[in-house]
């Protein structure tokens, strides 16, 4: 594969070796700085008891100084606020399944290089998030999970999951005026809808980047801005002259949140920035509601102009005449966001495995990146049949929960075992029951 980008070694913070590595702990005075910008109190009541756990491996660069003050940071903001706990590790083994279900929220503090390339691994982290799980992600995880140096692709889908590539900068310190693309998210609430100036070194980052699949919160306001102060390396104009700092997105029932400023290890120390990371935090692990709409909308061309769960319900009967991957290029030329399948429906002409259980780790990803490609998620799962025997169940449940699905769908004339709707509610599923004919629908 071609590079992502070719940077220079050794400047602009990006040397190989750190005298301040992430191992390293913090003086007295950096402390007593982090305690004292440390926000009074979390900007949500957290739901449940919520455990973060922050990821700070690099592989092939030294890591940025940043680091260790980052995680002193968030981990000191949990314990403040009561908002959750914090586990830090470098250890690859902490995404295996078993563990990971510990978590309720991962935060990817600056990781640069090909963190782990065990499949098994990348296959529980990226089923973590699309079953509802959240993720972070600081300044280099842009280039996690690439060959460093260079920034070689390693893991395309971990390049969707985050929301773009790329590590191309000016100076560490150069003077960046930010307006805010989305005023109003909760993650935002500590800018109080203004704009506002300030030194780090902002990445400009490229594909897969979209509008058209982030909602972006903030980006550089290219007016006020002088894009061609101080040196600059690698690609760093963008032809639709959008240079996005921070966005969330959803992916399957996941939330995911990026932002680039975390280079220097002051913006930890800011009150201002904490803030806005710890609602950044509470967002990813759940608690704290705010649009994943993104920023470049489609208009829905179906009835009424306006998608509704009842429409993507029926939608799924009717697509079952048409191959999984042909009703979400069909649903996604309609202007839909959502779209549902059925269990005995293909993957398509070439991939005749039906939407089920049975599909390997590579056909999941497949489904994952057909309605990434098309901007969808699957949302209603219909069964013409319910299996008997509570094991077929729990297995087709634990399916559609892991391909991201929120609903059951059962039509009017489809038996519902006993105990059926109480493993539904276990998995976090609702089921409801609906007619063919009349698109009428039963909660359940």
């Amino acid at each position: 594969m071609k590079p992502l980008l070719v940077l220079a070694l050794g400047i602009a913070g990006l040397d190989l070796v750190s005298v301040h590595g992430h191992g390293a702990g913090l003086d007295v005075s950096d402390q007593a700085r982090i305690e004292r910008a440390l926000p009074s109190g979390a900007p949500a009541g957290p739901l449940k008891a919520r455990r973060l756990l922050i990821f700070d491996r690099n592989t092939g660069y030294g890591g940025h100084p940043s680091i260790v003050h980052a995680n002193h940071a968030f981990r000191r903001m949990g314990e403040t606020t009561g908002a959750y706990a914090t586990e830090i590790s470098q250890d690859p083994e902490v995404f295996r399944p078993e563990s990971l279900a510990r978590f309720d929220a991962v935060f990817l503090n600056n990781t640069v290089g090909n963190l782990f390339t065990d499949p098994e691994l990348r296959e529980s982290l990226v089923e973590f998030v699309y079953r509802g799980g959240g993720l972070m992600g600081v300044h280099g995880t842009t280039v996690a999970f690439t060959q460093w140096p260079g920034a070689v692709e390693d893991w395309p889908e971990f390049a969707h999951l985050i929301g773009a590539r790329g590590a191309n900068h000016r100076e560490s310190t150069e003077h960046v005026f930010i307006k805010l693309d989305d005023p109003a998210h909760p993650i935002n609430a500590v800018f109080a809808g203004a704009g506002w100036d300030y030194r780090d070194e902002f990445f400009r980052v490229h594909e897969p980047y979209s509008r058209e699949r982030l909602r972006v919160l903030f980006s550089i306001d290219t007016v006020r801005t002088d894009l061609r102060q101080g040196r600059g390396f690698g690609r760093l104009e963008r032809e639709d002259d959008d240079y996005a700092l921070a966005w969330v997105r959803g992916y399957g029932r996941g939330r995911v949140f990026y932002c680039t400023i975390a280079h220097n290890p002051y913006v930890f120390a800011d009150p201002r920035m904490l803030a806005f990371y710890l609602a950044a935090v509470q967002f990813a692990l759940g608690d704290l509601p705010g649009s994943v709409q993104p920023s470049a909308p489609r208009p829905f061309r179906g009835p009424g102009g306006v998608e509704t769960s009842e429409w993507v319900d029926a939608q799924a009967w009717e697509a079952r005449k048409h191959p999984f991957f042909e009703a979400v290029r069909i649903a996604s030329n309609l202007g839909q966001y959502t779209v549902g399948g059925v269990a005995d429906q293909p993957l398509s002409e070439a991939l005749m495995a039906p939407l089920s259980p049975g599909l390997s780790a590579t056909e999941r990803q497949a489904v994952r990146l057909a309605l990434e490609t098309a901007g969808v998620r699957l949302v209603s799962y219909a069964l013409p049949a319910v299996p008997s025997g509570e094991d077929a169940q729990r297995r087709l449940l634990g399916f559609a929960r892991r391909m991201g699905v929120e609903r059951i769908v059962l039509g009017e004339s489809t038996v519902c075992p006993d105990g059926f709707r109480e493993r539904c509610a276990g998995f976090g599923l609702e089921l409801v029951i609906r007619s063919r004919a009349t698109g009428t629908k039963k909660e359940e």
